[in-house]
Order: C-alpha cells, then sequence, then structure tokens
C-alpha cells in the first residue's frame, strides 16, 4: 500500500533535525545541501515506492562503487560533468562571455606534475608498438586573438589498450607515459610526438557498467587526447579532443563530444612531410588551434577544485 507521509510536519520536522538545521555547530552550507538531497531522497522514496530491498540495494551499490574507485567514473557517464560544463556555459552566456574553444569535461585520470617540454615533447616512450605514430600541433591564442607564448599545455591521454599511465592494470607503462606539459614558444605554438590513442571502456565486472547495464547503455568512450591550457590572465581551459574517425566520436558514455573538438586526422604518406618531422615512415597528423577567454575581473571564475593525483 502507497502511503504519503513527506509533508507531514512530522516528517519536515525530522528533516531538519537529521541535517542538522537545529544545531548551533557545522557548517551552514554543508547543511543546506545535506537538507536538499535528504529531501530529495525521501521524496524519491515516496513518489516512486521504493522499497526496502531496492534501498539497501543501492547502498550496497555505493560500498561496491567506493571500493573500486569507480566514483569518478560515474559521475560523467550518468552526465554530470557535463551538466557542470552546461552551467557554465549558460554563466559565461549570461555574462557576455565568448569561449574560443569549448570547455568539456576534465575526466578522472589526470596526474600533476608531468615533465615540462619547451615547445615540442615527445609523450610516449615507444614502448607501445602497435601505436602509429602521431604529431599534433597548434597555436594558442589569447583572447585578444593574439599568440599566447610561455602558455602551459599539459596534455594527457590513453595507450593502444585503453589505459593511461598510473592507471594501467597491466603495469606496462612508466610513470607520466603519453603526459606532459608542453610551454609554448615564442610564437604561441605547442607540438608534440606521440601515438594515436584508442578509446576505452568501463571495466565490465565494476559498479559503473553494472549500473550502465541497468539502464540500457553502454559505457564506452572514441578515442580522445586531454588538455590543460593556461596562460598568465586568462580563464584555465579544460578540453579535450576526440579522434575523428572513431565510431564513437558522436556516442560517448561521458559525453564530452562538442562542436569544434574533433579537428580532422591527416594521413601523410609523403616524404616531405616525414622528413619535416624526423620520422622514417607514413604517420597521423592533428591540427588544433586553441583560444582561451580572459579572467573575470581579475579572477579565474570558473576555476574547478577538486581531488587529483599526484606523482
Amino acid at each position: 500500500m502507497t502511503v504519503a507521509i513527506f509533508n507531514t510536519s512530522e516528517v519536515q520536522d525530522f528533516l531538519k533535525l537529521a541535517s542538522g538545521m537545529t544545531q548551533k555547530g557545522g557548517n551552514p552550507r554543508t547543511k543546506t545541501i545535506v537538507h536538499r538531497i535528504l529531501s530529495d531522497l525521501f521524496k524519491a522514496i515516496e513518489d516512486l515506492d521504493i522499497t526496502s530491498d531496492e534501498y539497501w540495494a543501492g547502498i550496497a551499490y555505493l560500498n561496491q562503487l567506493g571500493a573500486r574507485s569507480e566514483a569518478g567514473l560515474l559521475s560523467p557517464g550518468l552526465g554530470l560533468d557535463r551538466y557542470f560544463d552546461m552551467r557554465m556555459d549558460a554563466e559565461d552566456a549570461a555574462i557576455g562571455i565568448v569561449n574560443g574553444t569549448p570547455r568539456t569535461i576534465e575526466g578522472p585520470l589526470y596526474v600533476a606534475g608531468a615533465p615540462v617540454a619547451q615547445g615540442f615533447a615527445r609523450l610516449d616512450d615507444g614502448s607501445d608498438t602497435a601505436g602509429k605514430t602521431l604529431i599534433m600541433h597548434g597555436t594558442v591564442f589569447d583572447a585578444s586573438g593574439k599568440p599566447a607564448a610561455g602558455a602551459t599545455v599539459e596534455v594527457w591521454h590513453a595507450n593502444t589498450k585503453g589505459f593511461y599511465s598510473h592507471f594501467d592494470p597491466t603495469g606496462e607503462q612508466k610513470p607520466f607515459n603519453m603526459r606532459r606539459t608542453i610551454v609554448t614558444d615564442a610564437q604561441g605554438r605547442y607540438k608534440f610526438q606521440s601515438i594515436v590513442p584508442v578509446g576505452y571502456g568501463c571495466p565490465p565486472d565494476g559498479p559503473t557498467q553494472a549500473l550502465l547495464n541497468q539502464i540500457g547503455r553502454h559505457g564506452n568512450r572514441p578515442a580522445h587526447i586531454h588538455f590543460f591550457v593556461s596562460a598568465d590572465g586568462h580563464r584555465k581551459l579544460t578540453t579535450q579532443i576526440n579522434i575523428d574517425g572513431d565510431p564513437l566520436v558522436n556516442d560517448d558514455f561521458a559525453y564530452a563530444t562538442r562542436e569544434g573538438l574533433v579537428p580532422p586526422l591527416v594521413e601523410r604518406k609523403d616524404a616531405a612531410s616525414i622528413k619535416a618531422n624526423g620520422l622514417s615512415a607514413p604517420f597521423a597528423e592533428i591540427e588544433f588551434d586553441i583560444t582561451l577567454s580572459a579572467l573575470v575581473d581579475g579572477v579565474d571564475n570558473q576555476l574547478v577544485d577538486r581531488p587529483r593525483m599526484a606523482a
């Protein structure tokens, strides 16, 4: 039998008690957030007639999610990361800011402390022999459209098995493989050599994929390359590009694909291009220019402070 008690004074008073609203100590902001989340959950239990069995299955699921350290994977999979980007886009629109290069989600696999290179970097260490050589380059522009000399371009991506260094379950990759920070030259240019990455899927036996199975969704990402781009007087840009031609480029379980973030991948087979890049065989090339946005009243109003791995 369905009963409706949510709107009673007894339940509403209990929500205030459970969220600490009646106590003097604690953090007021935390109390407000907990009160809202508890209220929404109580209301969902009533509206959907969620059973005790279903609720405790959910608690067990959260324990599994934490034990596998997959909360950062489930978050983009359920569109939460994309929703924050949508809100930031709306905030920019409201104050008249136009972003040259679109932002998109960070993902959970960044590692701080990558080696720094000036202008050019070799990202991969050559151990992934299945990878096709990639040359990627472009210019970072400031908010006025001028090349941004001395900007930092942090870049990271997966290998041909879809694994990132520091998170590779095979243990095959050395620290900071396919991770670098490149400082742009006097003309604002960056360039790197690496291999063309492949996409990855959620661990098939993990809790993220288990939930996606329940809602009829896959857990796969197209091949992509991540970027943090920073320059004095500008907001830090978090973005990533998808590899053109990947069959999942418009079906990313993490909802990171955006217009302007799928630059062409060009196959270079001519001798002149091969020689100009110091190579001995054909390679793939991506050109990707980046335009930053200025600080807002002197501050980065959308800088995200979140737990990140450092090595």
